[in-house]
């Protein structure tokens, strides 16, 4: 694996070459600094600020290209900082200008940014060197920005989780509400979201009002949406509940009011996940591997729609291992002379990504019956156990792994394949 990581970062090294003009800039709202150097870190001309609009980046284009040509270079590599969101359009028109634009790393920035000058002081002017010195010493990440189908996925699983969210926040305000004015409600309905509960929480919501309609009067108004799933036991239950109940009763106006906006921000929020995930399915349909990863016994339609969103078209990959490092799931160590330092994962990587297969992996331990076997195996074994988080850590590896393959082959889910001959003896010997 070492030599590996050695092999890439000489392979980006060697790209930059003297025919190269190297250009970082510090990214901001309004406007960016960038500042270019040769292969041997020499800057040439002076720095550029221009606006984050289509005549400032017009502007940068035309100063890279100057540089180009001054000093006879026959390629621009621009370096930025994968920070914040101001540089995704940034991005798109410079390789739409075939000028290559490549990521570094914010934390190698923090590093180094004190071997420029032997200070503490940021700037963007120093920021935009030290950004294009990481470059040329090959310190940076190739951007692999989603298109066409992937760009949608992305946009729309962005935006389902952010509507998620709200979703969650309505739903606990909607329980403060009922207990604070019918405490007991969720005794009659356990779950307030069914249509009936609905309904009466729409119509007749607090105690008071349930008790001066009646049984009879709470099923004649159920009974003109719902013709089934609810009679007069439910209807009376609800109303015995109500004469006993210890919900408050002053503010009782402003109390329904508050209701009335939550339930409507509840209906509009369900809404939009539904339109979202409509919409996704459509998306999915249209990506080729997505049915043989649905597959998998465990893995539901958000998992397989986040986890495309997030590392784009798998063909762009050449093995599993490089989504593993994109999710920040592979391993570190802290090690010095005969001191051996603890394991874990480096977490440099995408967030979302990382978070997604944990959440998924959780419920496939105790639902898959091949993933709950190794769990069981790696947690259990006689050398080398592993903490059960471990276990799941390194579980999420293996799904990134079975994901790539399904994905990129296009072939049916197989137990045996998950795992393999050798694992497969090991399960032998400890069931035996």
């Amino acid at each position: 694996m070492k030599y590996k990581m050695k092999q890439k970062q000489n392979q980006r090294i060697t790209r930059i070459s003297e025919n190269t003009l190297v250009v970082g800039a510090d990214i901001a709202k309004k406007i960016h600094v960038a500042r270019a150097v040769d292969y041997r870190g020499i800057e040439l001309g002076k720095d550029c600020e221009f606006y984050n609009d289509r005549e400032g980046l017009t502007k940068l284009a035309g100063w890279m290209k100057g540089l180009q040509q001054d000093h006879a270079k026959s390629e621009i590599v621009f370096g930025v900082e994968p920070t914040g969101h101001y540089w995704f359009p940034l991005a798109a028109y410079l390789q739409g200008e075939g000028i290559k634009v490549v990521l570094v790393n914010p934390h190698h920035v923090n590093k180094t940014k004190e071997i420029e000058d032997n200070s503490q002081t940021k700037s963007d002017y120093k920021d935009a060197k030290v950004i294009a010195d990481l470059v040329r010493n090959g310190k940076y990440t190739e951007p692999n920005l989603p298109t066409e189908a992937y760009a949608d996925l992305r946009i729309l699983m962005n935006l389902r989780e952010k509507v998620v969210v709200n979703l969650t926040q309505v739903q606990a305000r909607v329980h403060n509400w009922i207990d604070r004015f019918f405490p007991e409600y969720l005794q009659v309905f356990k779950d307030w979201t069914g249509k009936a509960s609905l309904m009466a929480l729409h119509q007749f919501p607090t105690p008071q009002e349930i008790v001066s309609l009646g049984a009879r009067g709470v099923l004649v108004h159920w009974k003109t949406e719902i013709k089934q799933g609810v009679g007069i036991k439910r209807a009376e239950k609800l109303y015995e509940t109500a004469l006993s109940s210890i919900g408050l009763t002053e503010g009782a106006v402003a109390a329904r009011i508050e209701l009335a906006a939550l339930l409507e921000q509840f209906n509009l929020f369900s809404k939009q996940v539904e339109t979202i995930m409509q919409e996704v399915l459509k998306i999915l349909g249209e990506i080729p591997g997505t049915a043989q990863m649905l597959g998998i016994p465990g893995v539901g339609i958000t998992s397989v729609a986040g986890f495309l969103a997030e590392v784009g078209d798998l063909n762009k990959y050449d093995h599993g291992q490089q989504i593993i490092r994109l999710a920040g799931l592979n391993l570190k160590e802290n090690s010095s002379g005969k001191r051996k330092g603890k394991t874990g994962i480096s977490k440099r990587g995408r967030s979302r990504l990382r978070g997604l297969l944990f959440r998924c992996i959780m419920p496939m331990v105790a639902k898959n019956a091949e993933f709950k076997a190794l769990h069981k195996h790696y947690t259990t074994r006689s050398q080398n156990p592993l903490k059960k988080k471990q276990s799941l850590i390194a579980l999420c590896g293996k799904l990134v792994r079975v994901l790539f393959t399904l994905g990129t082959k296009q072939k049916e889910y197989d137990a045996y394949d998950v795992i393999g001959p050798v694992r497969l003896v090991q399960l032998q010997k400890d069931a035996a």
